[in-house]
């Protein structure tokens, strides 16, 4: 599916200025909830985003819809996840269904101080068992081409994700040669497979080019295993960091990546 959510935007803004760098963060939500659905966290865990002053959050394992936690939860929210989770700081959302079950569904969600121009939400499930999807969203931002912004959320079985990693090659391949593009999230890549699928197609990843390994980020309590990443082609990352402190441990069974990437 393909939404055009403002094809004039550019036509909108002429008077900004330049923008260079871009803040993003990624983070597993875990539908809302801490470690073992112990406790539903959403609201602080919008507080918690809010205070990074991030322009362009990549969030996966989102509640799109829900009919059965608004009967359990007082707090739950009238909105979809990705829109609560917005609010007044994100101007511009977008939403990618993947699973879709009798009372709800969930799937990955972009968040952006920038205006999103398109979206496309790419199906890469591989069998009826786990469904992935690849959100892709082209984000104006003033004085740039597109910036292509794609939030991954990658399967549990290695045979999968190096499936779904070949159809990212191909969605890659499709996009511009000199655009910016920003890949970020749940690779579940525990093996560290993904840079050498990735290479040929000119993607860098953020944490192994500042510390020569991908970021740990699973579990949330004392992450061992490196699940998320963040890739950029046409453009440089700066001060990679891993959000492994309060409030950040207790608000999902990941920890978010933070990454400034210059333009």
């Amino acid at each position: 599916m393909t939404s055009i959510i403002n094809p004039g935007v550019k036509a909108e803004w002429p008077e900004l200025q330049t923008v260079h760098s871009l803040r993003i963060l990624t983070l597993n939500t875990h539908k809302g909830f801490t470690t073992f659905n112990r406790r539903f966290i959403l609201p602080e865990l919008r507080e918690a985003v809010r205070q990074m002053s991030t322009d362009v959050v990549f969030l996966q394992e989102v509640l799109g819809t829900n009919t059965q936690h608004p009967e359990r939860y007082p707090n739950w929210p009238v909105a979809p996840q990705y829109e609560f989770l917005a609010d007044s700081m994100w101007s511009d959302f977008s939403y990618g269904r993947n699973a879709v079950y009798p009372h709800g569904d969930h799937g990955n969600a972009l968040l952006s101080k920038f205006p999103i121009i398109r979206y496309e939400n790419i199906n890469v499930s591989v069998g009826t068992i786990e469904q992935r999807g690849l959100l892709h969203s082209v984000l104006y931002v003033p004085g740039q081409k597109e910036v292509h912004a794609i939030c991954v959320h990658l399967g549990l079985r290695e045979s999968h994700r190096r499936q779904q990693l070949e159809l990212l090659g191909k969605l890659l391949d499709s996009l511009p040669a000199d655009a910016p593009v920003i890949i970020a999230g749940d690779f579940n890549d525990w093996r560290k497979r993904a840079d050498s699928m990735l290479a040929p197609f000119g993607m860098k990843e953020a944490f192994v080019n500042e510390f020569g390994s991908p970021a740990r980020s699973f579990p949330a309590r004392l992450p061992l295993l490196c699940l998320d990443r963040v890739y950029v082609r046409n453009a440089t990352t700066h001060d990679p960091v891993v959000l492994h402190k309060r409030p950040w441990s207790h608000l999902s069974d990941h920890v978010p990546l933070a990454v400034e990437i210059r333009l």
